[in-house]
């Protein structure tokens, strides 16, 4: 029994011309294209005009929509990408498809996010094309999906939204605490804005800071403990556990004093039930009672902060009974 062997054909030894032969045979062919990609087409126009520029094919799926298909028997390159988004936005489809001889890897990656970032109701279809035969039989053209629009993608994209819009309203948040904390206290005066759930400043010793932290529906104000040595961090927190009377009298209220024995790091904080990042109309009020209680917290912890870090020096630097390990003096 003889067996064929699958031969790949160049596509330009089919379609000589992309534009002329190879638009026009997908035109007359578009459920080839549908069965890849899972929906019924219908020709509405070639060459479909988008102010000056023309999309390969304008068609219709069953449900009405238009779909821009843009053509090219080559590696992809940003001019194709340029111009399918140009047609998609300015013909008011629902769905982009791009045919291409070899996706550039930068390429699927924009698809990829195209089909998380846009609307639920569009999708992008990047497909390979390819053509075969098996001896003299006439060349047999293959399309496979490459980036295509699913639910995980636009479930990564919604998510991806809505990190963007927590980054932007926490950069908002520490822009206006930061001004507003400037009024009170030089703490962190020289700390800039940025979009994460903290910011802090140094306590005056490495590895030692102030931190303003807000969540969405409270905020803290800590000091916290991190020098590379957790041993020493334990030793810093301990001495200044066993100063808890006078540092809560002097903060007016009691703190939450957490050794985090699992881990590194240590610290002493209190939380502030007054709102948080959800609650932006009240964002006024939630920074004014950060902002004082950081200055309560800072005047409570400095004298004695200052006075355990000062019992931790040795002769030259070295901790009473640390081995080699040293203590980060002021900075």
């Amino acid at each position: 029994m003889a067996v064929g062997i699958l031969e790949k054909v160049p596509l330009h030894s089919i379609w000589k011309n992309e534009a002329r032969d190879f638009t026009s045979w997908l035109a007359e062919n578009l459920d080839f294209l549908g069965e890849t990609i899972g929906l019924t087409l219908s020709l509405v126009q070639q060459e479909a005009p988008a102010g000056p520029f023309f999309a390969d094919i304008l068609a219709e799926d069953k449900a009405g929509h238009l779909v821009v298909i843009e053509n090219q028997l080559e590696t992809t390159d940003h001019d194709h990408l340029g111009k399918l988004v140009t047609y998609l936005s300015n013909l008011d489809a629902k769905v982009a498809v791009w045919i291409c001889k070899e996706p550039r890897p930068e390429h699927e990656t924009a698809a990829r996010w195209l089909n998380e970032a846009s609307p639920a109701d569009t999708a992008f279809y990047l497909l390979r094309l390819e053509a075969y035969r098996i001896g003299d039989s006439p060349a047999a053209p293959k399309l496979t999906l490459v980036a295509a629009p699913s639910e995980e993608a636009k479930e990564i994209g919604d998510q991806k939204k809505e990190m963007a819009r927590g980054h932007a309203l926490r950069l908002q948040f520490w822009q206006q605490l930061l001004k507003k904390a400037k009024e009170t206290t030089v703490l962190h005066a020289n700390v800039s804005p940025g979009t994460g759930g903290w910011v802090s400043t140094g306590a005056g010793y490495s590895g030692l800071t102030y931190a303003y932290v807000v969540r969405m529906n409270d905020a803290q104000v800590e000091f916290y403990i991190d020098k590379p040595d957790a041993k020493e961090n334990k030793a810093i927190f301990d001495a200044l556990l066993a100063r808890k009377t006078e540092i809560e009298a002097a903060f007016g209220e009691p703190l939450e004093w957490q050794r985090l024995d699992e881990s590194r790091a240590c610290r002493i904080r209190h939380v502030l039930h007054v709102g948080g990042l959800q609650d932006e109309p009240g964002w006024p009020r939630v920074q004014e009672a950060m902002i004082e209680a950081m200055t309560r917290l800072e005047k409570a912890i400095k004298p004695q902060l200052k006075q355990v870090m000062e019992t931790k020096r040795g002769p030259k630097g070295m901790e009473p009974g640390s081995g080699n390990s040293t203590v980060e003096g002021e900075c």
